[in-house]
C-alpha cells in the first residue's frame, strides 16, 4: 500500500514541476500583442495609380479583335506599406514601392482616412524613399524607433504590413541573421528573419518585443520558406534625416577598391587606388590591408564600404593599416561619392531593353529587369553583375556610356554577367 501511494506521490509532483515549468516559460514568453499596439498606429498602407496611354501596336490589339473594343489607356496599381516617421506628415516606405508612379500616390491611415502623398526624395543604393503628407487634422503617431545594432539573433520580432491587400497583417518569427548581403542593393546589410514577409509588406516595419522598428521590410527570396529581408533602422535613420534636410543623400568616398583577406585573417585589401582621390593623397597603396576605421575593427569589405558611406564627405577619419607587417595610421579626409550618371540617350536606350543599373560595391549591377521586355527575354536577372557590355569591361559610368555609343536598331548587346560567383554572356537585341 505505501509502495503504490509512493507512486501516487511521485506522478503529482512530476505534474506539479512539469505545470511550474511550462507556466514559466510562458511567462517568458514576450508580449508581441501589446509590441503590435504600440506600432499599429503609425503603420499605414500605400498605393500608387499609374495610368498609361497605349499605343499602335500593343499587346491590347488581340483584345480588341476578340471584342471589338480598344482601350485608350490601361491603369497600372502598386500595393505596399509605410511607417510614419514624424507627426508633420513624413513617412518612410520602401523606393520600389513608389517608383512607377511618384505623381500619384495615396497613404491610407489606420482609420482609413485617405491623404495624397508627395515624394520628398529616395535613395536607391538603400531603397529608402520619404514621402510628405499633410495631416489635415488628422493625428499622426510616429513609430517608436529602436535601435537594429542592438538586436540580437534569435530574438523575437514581428513584421507589420498589408500583404496582398490585407491591411495590418502581422506575422512573427525570429531574428535569423544579420549583416546578410543578398546582392539586391548596393548597400546590403540586411536583417533575416523568418517572419513572413509576402508582396505588400514592403515598406512596413520589423518589430522588436518591445514595441520598437528595428528594420524596414523590404525583400524575400522567392520560392523559399521563411527567409525576408528588413533594413537596419539605424541605416534607415541615416538616410531618411538626409533626404528630409536636403532632398539627397551624400556619402562619404575613400578612393579604394578593395577586397576581404583570405581568412583566418581579417580586414579589406586594396586592391587599387584612385589617382588624386582622398586615400592616394593620405598615401595609402595597393597592398595596404584596412584593419581599422575610425576605430571600429574591420572584419570584412562590406562593412567598411557601409561605414565609409555613412560618413559625411570633408570628415577626417583614422585608418589603420597593415603594410610590411607594420601597423601604420593614416588620417584620411573623405571625398563625395558620385552616383552612377548617365546620358538620356543611354538612360533611354536602357529602358527600352527593360533594364535599370544601380551602382554597387562590385561595380554596376541589374536593380530590375521589365516583365517581358527584350532583358527578360534574354535570360538577364535582377542582381547580376555587369562585367563586361559588348566586351568593353564595365568600371565606370564612363564605360558604359562608350560601350552603347554606336548601337543601334536591330543590333545585339552581348553583356558579359556575374551571377552566383558563375560568368555568363547574354545577347539583348535591340528592337
Amino acid at each position: 500500500m505505501r509502495k503504490d501511494l509512493s507512486i501516487k506521490g511521485y506522478i503529482c509532483l512530476a505534474l506539479v514541476l512539469l505545470l511550474t515549468t511550462t507556466t514559466k516559460a510562458t511567462t517568458n514568453l514576450p508580449n508581441l500583442t501589446e509590441a503590435f499596439k504600440r506600432v499599429a498606429p503609425s503603420v499605414v498602407n500605400i498605393f500608387t495609380v499609374k495610368k498609361i496611354k497605349l499605343k499602335p501596336n500593343n499587346p491590347y490589339e488581340y483584345f480588341a479583335q476578340l471584342y471589338g473594343k480598344m482601350p485608350k489607356q490601361i491603369t497600372r496599381r502598386s500595393l505596399g506599406s509605410g511607417v510614419i516617421y514624424s507627426s508633420d506628415g513624413y513617412i518612410i516606405t520602401n523606393y520600389h514601392v513608389v517608383e512607377n508612379a511618384p505623381n500619384d500616390i495615396r497613404v491610407v491611415l489606420r482609420d482609413g482616412t485617405v491623404l495624397k502623398a508627395k515624394l520628398v526624395g529616395y535613395d536607391r543604393g538603400t531603397d529608402i524613399a520619404v514621402l510628405k503628407v499633410n495631416p489635415k487634422g488628422h493625428k499622426l503617431v510616429p513609430a517608436p524607433l529602436g535601435d537594429s545594432d542592438k538586436l540580437q539573433i534569435a530574438e523575437w520580432v514581428i513584421a507589420i504590413g498589408n500583404p496582398f491587400g490585407l491591411s495590418y497583417t502581422v506575422t512573427a518569427g525570429i531574428v535569423s541573421a544579420k549583416g546578410r548581403i543578398i546582392g539586391d542593393k548596393a548597400y546590403d546589410q540586411f536583417i533575416q528573419t523568418d517572419a513572413s514577409i509576402n508582396p505588400g509588406n514592403s515598406g512596413g516595419p520589423l518589430v522588436n518585443a518591445k514595441g520598437e522598428v528595428v528594420g524596414i521590410n523590404t525583400a524575400i527570396i522567392k520560392n523559399a520558406q521563411g527567409i525576408g529581408f528588413a533594413i537596419p533602422i539605424n541605416l534607415v535613420k541615416n538616410v531618411v534625416s538626409q533626404i528630409i534636410a536636403k532632398g539627397k543623400v551624400v556619402r562619404g568616398w575613400l578612393g579604394v577598391e578593395a577586397e576581404d583577406v583570405k581568412p583566418p585573417k581579417k580586414g579589406a585589401l586594396i586592391t587599387k587606388v584612385a589617382p588624386g582621390g582622398p586615400a592616394a593623397k593620405a598615401g595609402l597603396k595597393p597592398g595596404d590591408i584596412i584593419v581599422s576605421f575610425n576605430g571600429k575593427k574591420v572584419n570584412r569589405t562590406a562593412d567598411l564600404a557601409m561605414w565609409i558611406a555613412e560618413a559625411q564627405p570633408g570628415t577626417e577619419v583614422k585608418v589603420k593599416i597593415l603594410r610590411g607587417g607594420k601597423l601604420i595610421e593614416k588620417k584620411v579626409v573623405l571625398g563625395t561619392l558620385k552616383e552612377l550618371e548617365l546620358s538620356r540617350r543611354t538612360l533611354k536606350l536602357l529602358k527600352i531593353l527593360g533594364i535599370k543599373l544601380a551602382k554597387g560595391k562590385e561595380g554596376y549591377y541589374v536593380e530590375s529587369v521589365a516583365p517581358k521586355s527584350p532583358a527578360e527575354e534574354s535570360m538577364l536577372r535582377k542582381g547580376d553583375i555587369i562585367l563586361e557590355i559588348n566586351r568593353r569591361p564595365i568600371k565606370s559610368a564612363s564605360d558604359i556610356e562608350k560601350a552603347l555609343r554606336h548601337v543601334r536598331r536591330g543590333d545585339f548587346i552581348l553583356v558579359r554577367v556575374k551571377r552566383e560567383g558563375k560568368r555568363y554572356y547574354i545577347a539583348i537585341p535591340v528592337p
